[in-house]
């Protein structure tokens, strides 16, 4: 006697049990490994590449013109002194020597001594690399916070009152070079039409939290205008571009309303590009604000950088640019790691 399947009503074997609709599918067990695979590989790009940083910061401060031992020993120092000097700071050795022994204090932590000071070159770098970090920072997170809100609008009701005026103004400031818009705003708030800021110096937050926040608020809006005119611009093209997508167009028939279409549905999507040029502006204003600087008198990392120019303090100068090239790498690198939160299609690629 053999066994019989049961038919159904037409004669044929009943059809197996399916999911209900919207039911969420089976997981790829293979996606953890590859996201992991990926964030590897990321990792391993990311030590070839401060490898390379590393070099090129040592080997371009050693190709700048001038003797190290002649500006340590002095203009007036005997041949035999600059010659003693220069055994003494190893300087007579090849160029690959010194680099790995170099490096090799890197990663120990030692970098040497300023020739001009004799100060550690770490103790110098911790006292300047907060103060451009915290003005970095601020900046950029001031832009942001005015440029996201006017972009969203703006694409909202492209060419209004409001849409013509930001990017006229934005344009305006973003044309305007620092040092005159930083002179604008000294006569405005610290000089000639009222005194409410200071016009140059630095407090320290944990000395003062209060002057602190006076101090850096001139600086910080010097460096904000031209990046929120730049970030406003950037997010309103790209957001007018995903408002015409087809996903938008079904969020509307489903009767959103505006605001969650703008910002649950749009806004994520178009921000990927801002996200980029942010990280990669933040790494640059990290080493690069010298102008405003030195225009408010900020001790911070750029005005450093240019003393040790021009005083051929090379151990202060390759610390300095060391650590603007990592920033600004694993600044990067973050960005990329980023995406794997904010964008499934890069998971889905990996």
């Amino acid at each position: 006697m053999t066994d019989t399947l049961p038919l159904g009503s037409t004669g044929t074997p009943p059809a197996a049990p399916t999911a209900p609709v919207g039911a969420a599918g089976p997981r790829r067990p293979g996606r953890h490994r590859h996201t992991v695979r990926y964030v590897r590989a990321r990792l391993t790009h990311l030590l070839l590449v401060l490898l390379a940083v590393t070099f090129l910061s040592f080997v371009v401060v050693d190709l700048l013109p001038g003797d190290a031992a002649v500006v340590v020993a002095g203009e007036n120092a005997t041949p035999e002194q600059v010659q003693e000097v220069r055994e003494t700071l190893q300087l007579d050795r090849p160029l690959l020597v010194r680099y790995v022994d170099w490096l090799g204090g890197v990663l120990t932590g030692d970098l040497g001594s300023s020739f001009r000071t004799g100060q550690p070159v770490l103790e110098a770098l911790g006292e300047r690399i907060p103060v451009s970090l915290q003005l970095a920072v601020f900046a950029q997170l001031l832009a942001l916070l005015i440029a996201v809100p006017l972009a969203v609008y703006s694409a909202y009701r492209p060419g209004r009152l409001l849409d013509r005026t930001t990017m006229t103004l934005g344009f305006a400031g973003a044309a305007m070079p620092q040092f005159v818009l930083g002179m604008v705003l000294i006569v405005a708030f610290a000089g000639g039409f009222s005194s409410i800021l200071p016009a140059t110096g630095y407090t320290s937050f944990f000395d003062d939290p209060l002057a602190n926040l006076r101090s850096i608020i001139l600086p910080c809006l010097t460096l904000m205008v031209a990046e929120a005119a730049v970030y406003r611009q950037l997010l309103r093209s790209d957001m007018i571009s995903t408002l015409q997508e087809d996903f938008i167009l079904m969020a509307r028939s489903k009767g959103l309303r505006p605001r969650a279409v703008l910002l649950r549905h749009a806004l994520r999507p178009s921000s990927f590009s801002l996200i980029t040029l942010s990280g990669v502006n933040l790494g640059r204003l990290i080493g690069g604000t010298v102008i405003v600087e030195t225009l408010f008198a900020i001790p911070g990392l750029g005005q450093l950088i240019v003393q040790a120019v021009f005083n051929r303090d090379y151990l202060i100068l390759q610390g300095a640019l060391l650590f603007v090239a990592v920033a600004y790498v694993v600044i990067n690198m973050l960005i990329d790691l980023l995406y794997l939160v904010l964008d499934p299609r890069v998971r889905r690629d990996v």
